[in-house]
């Protein structure tokens, strides 16, 4: 099945807030249900994984359409940006490593 008619097909039977994972790691797809101003709609979720495959994040960064997806991009490679996250680190107290979790078994394809 193609990639388009599988989006389709999720728009179409998929539940309210269902997640869909992609073979992109941190990157997955989520229905949103229909609004009064809007019908059902589809988003891509970003949210990094760690070494261990989780999450890095409670809730990833939600992209809509071509012009958040740029918009976001624009800022991550801010110059600004990297001076802000330097000074923020300086400022912060150091964290503990989070506790890695056990690896379970992956099937490699």
């Amino acid at each position: 099945m193609e990639l388009t008619d599988t989006l389709k097909d999720f728009m179409e039977t998929g539940g309210d807030w269902e997640r869909k994972a992609t073979s992109l790691a941190g990157v997955s797809i989520i229905r949103l249900p229909a609004t009064k101003n809007r019908p059902a709609s589809l988003a891509i979720d970003v949210n990094p994984v760690n070494e261990a495959g989780l999450p890095m994040k409670k809730k990833g960064i939600m992209i809509m359409n071509a012009a958040e997806l740029a918009a976001f991009r624009a800022l991550f490679t801010s110059e600004k940006m990297d001076g802000l996250l330097s000074a923020l680190e300086t400022v912060l107290p150091e964290r503990k490593a989070a506790a890695k979790a056990k690896k379970s078994d992956v099937l490699q394809i």
